[in-house]
């Protein structure tokens, strides 16, 4: 299994984001490192001009083998996006914590799950990485997981029967991709209760079939009572997470997780993009919006190799191209 984010050293991110068309360790690191960071990017496909750009200039092409397709969600409504909007001082209310899905959350849900069925994401997705917040959980195993639960079956249910205040039926881990919990994926730490989240124990009876082992610590040893998680960390965090994900051997992931970590780290990536698509990618995420995107990996972290690619010459034959011929010919003239 890869190494968690949390895990990995402090270095130049060697992955790019690009938007696409959609049928629908540790969080600390300084701000001068993530700018640093940044700045050692090479936009691939963002490159413009506000003079009228000569053929090709906007595009870019890349080995297929060396992208993935990853799927970015915010959680449905929870408890504090309610309490929160009505008075921000909510957000450091101990009755938040952990803040669960509201029966509208649920809704948006159902609705989502809707749309991934009916335009065929639902059976592409490879791997369901998660929060581990309840809000997140809940959200992911509604949209992703599989059918009712019923007794008596042999595997796990993804989620038991009324988990977190849901008044759901407990939730099937049959017919849907696994599910992996990821602390790097996380809201903003600190202050907050609802950003908090309860121990991997209790986790464990309530999404049996979660996958939590990334985690080390059971409980929340990240959440500091009076010290908020800076953006700039949020989003160096962010990166380091982007880059982890080309690790994984799965080509189609989907991502359950918060606003402010969502819209920190994508626009980190926006920041020499043309300015539609840095606006594209630099709003805030709606609860429980979709948006899908396009990982590149630019470097060798990953050893991905091409599955549909096919070499040719079988059976072997003579097969002299006629623009080598050309070449060959300057080259015999240059030596003359």
């Amino acid at each position: 299994m890869p190494t968690p984010p949390a895990a990995f050293a402090t270095t130049a991110p060697a992955t790019r984001l690009h938007l696409r068309a959609s049928p629908s360790g540790s969080p600390a690191a300084s701000s001068s490192s993530a700018v640093s960071r940044r700045r050692r990017y090479a936009p691939l496909r963002c490159s413009y001009s506000t003079s009228e750009m000569e053929a090709g200039a906007g595009t870019a092409l890349y080995p297929l083998h060396r992208s993935k397709t990853i799927h970015l969600v915010r959680h449905a409504q929870g408890i504090h996006n309610v309490a929160g909007e009505k008075d921000y001082n909510a957000y450091m209310s101990e009755e938040l914590l952990d803040a669960q899905l509201t029966p509208l959350g649920w809704s948006q849900v159902d609705c989502l799950r809707q749309h991934v069925a009916k335009c065929g994401l639902a059976k592409k997705i490879e791997l369901v990485i998660t929060s581990p917040l309840l809000r997140t959980m809940q959200t992911a195993v509604g949209v992703f997981g599989g059918g009712n639960y019923t007794d008596g079956i042999g595997a796990s249910p993804l989620m038991v029967e009324g988990a977190g205040q849901s008044g759901r039926q407990a939730i099937s881990s049959l017919n849907c991709p696994p599910f992996l919990a990821v602390e790097a994926c996380r809201e903003h730490m600190g202050v907050h209760p609802c950003d908090k989240r309860s121990s991997i124990t209790k986790y464990h009876t309530l999404f049996p079939a979660i996958d939590f082992s990334l985690i080390e610590n059971d409980e929340d040893v990240l959440w500091k009572p009076d010290v908020r998680e800076a953006n700039e960390s949020v989003a160096a965090r962010g990166m380091k997470f982007i880059d982890w994900l080309w690790t994984r051997e799965e080509k189609e992931i989907a991502i359950v997780s918060h606003s402010g970590f969502l819209y920190h780290t994508l626009n980190m990536y926006g920041k020499e993009c043309h300015p539609t698509v840095a606006e594209e990618l630099g709003k805030h995420f709606n609860n429980c919006e979709l948006r899908s995107m396009v990982l590149v990996d630019r470097s060798m972290l990953g050893s991905g190799t091409p599955t549909c690619n096919f070499p040719g010459k079988i059976p072997a034959g003579l097969d002299l191209p006629s623009d080598v011929v050309d070449e060959k010919r300057v080259e015999e003239a240059r030596k003359n």
